[in-house]
């Protein structure tokens, strides 16, 4: 294997690519939104609620209790004003405290709170904040209800220190450069078995495995390289930075490998951008389930990226090491592999 040719086919590939006006204006443009959109969004998490309040004589335990739970009471001059506030969704709470509600209380006679709720408040939780109420109450008239609650937190305890959206969103981000290089060496590759490029190479002393070599070096070095500017300049790498390194280049070897299928199978820029756009969208699926928690179930682990985005997630945001994220890597490694190996056999039969 020649090292002069392997080299200037390298360099040939990084031209053609960058040559390419919708790779190169995706390329940067997208370095350049994803760390706009992490740098716009906010740092912390504000975990209090501000409540709107209407109370002539305000309980001190009742402005105790709720402070106590994250809830910010502002003192409205009038039910009226309160009531607008909450319609015009400047709150989404609001509660009315009568002036005899403390004397009804101490006399042993049922209070009255009136509580007030914006158009747009979820439903669900409007009965939450009912017994939030009632226990205030109860607790007010020198009460209590006669049952024991034992409180425990499964998972790490995170209150107080809740992890911002733009922390979650990073390893979206880092899926997404990886993936969009996918759709970018299909197209590379595609157009050049189109050309005729590839069969011409082979007849030089290039051999099978010098093209793929430098085809494979080119898609994961210009994956790898992206993903790991992004991570820095966002700070993604201010914790355990080897671990998350490690897993981009298997990251970049597994869409590589993905490339490579594609181009098998695409025959021109729109059959690749019709099977990368669905591939995109399946692996960056498992970075949806940290934003929105819910959307998605135990499946989403036969997806490769999962084990990719778990990883980066796990050692950037709850500073998980190696132990932690040894399963997720040796599975991820088996992926990139394999998609790798299939990527190769594949293409090297459309070649034959």
């Amino acid at each position: 294997m020649n090292g002069r040719i392997l080299l200037a086919l390298i360099q040939k590939d990084i031209q053609v690519f960058f040559s390419n006006q919708f790779f190169a204006l995706v390329t940067g443009l997208a370095l350049v939104a994803y760390a706009a959109i992490y740098f716009l969004m906010p740092a912390t998490v504000d975990e209090t609620v501000e409540m709107a309040i209407f109370a002539p004589a305000l309980p001190q335990l009742f402005a105790d209790t709720l402070e106590d739970d994250g809830v910010i009471l502002k003192n409205m001059e009038s039910q009226a004003a309160l009531e607008t506030a909450v319609i015009d969704n400047e709150y989404a709470v609001g509660v009315v405290l009568p002036e005899e509600l403390n004397q009804a209380l101490a006399s042993g006679e049922q209070g009255q709170i009136e509580l007030y709720f914006s158009p747009d408040f979820p439903e669900e939780l409007k009965e939450a904040y009912i017994i939030l109420f009632e226990e205030i109450g109860y607790n007010l008239g020198g009460q209590r209800l006669n049952i024991e609650v034992h409180e425990e937190i499964l998972g790490v305890d995170r209150a107080g220190n809740q992890i911002p959206q733009r922390e979650k969103m990073l390893p979206l981000f880092a899926v997404l450069i990886l993936t969009v290089e996918t759709m970018g060496l299909a197209s590379l590759i595609s157009s050049e078995i189109e050309a005729g490029t590839l069969q011409a190479l082979l007849i030089t002393p290039m051999r099978m495995e010098g093209l793929f070599i430098a085809k494979g070096t080119v898609g994961v070095g210009l994956a790898f390289f992206q993903a790991m500017v992004l991570m820095a300049v966002t700070g993604g790498l201010s914790q355990q930075p080897l671990l998350i390194t490690v897993a981009l280049l298997l990251g970049s070897f597994m869409v590589t490998g993905l490339g490579f299928l594609i181009a098998s199978v695409a025959t021109d820029i729109m059959s690749v951008m019709a099977w990368s756009v669905p591939i995109i969208l399946l692996l960056a699926l498992p970075a949806f389930g940290l934003l929105l928690p819910g959307i998605t179930t135990d499946w989403v682990q036969i997806l490769p990226s999962y084990y990719l985005i778990d990883t980066v997630y796990g050692a950037a945001t709850l500073n998980l090491g190696w132990a932690d994220a040894g399963s997720n890597l040796l599975i991820l490694a088996a992926f990139s592999l394999a998609f790798m190996g299939l990527g190769i056999v594949v293409l090297r039969r459309k070649f034959q």
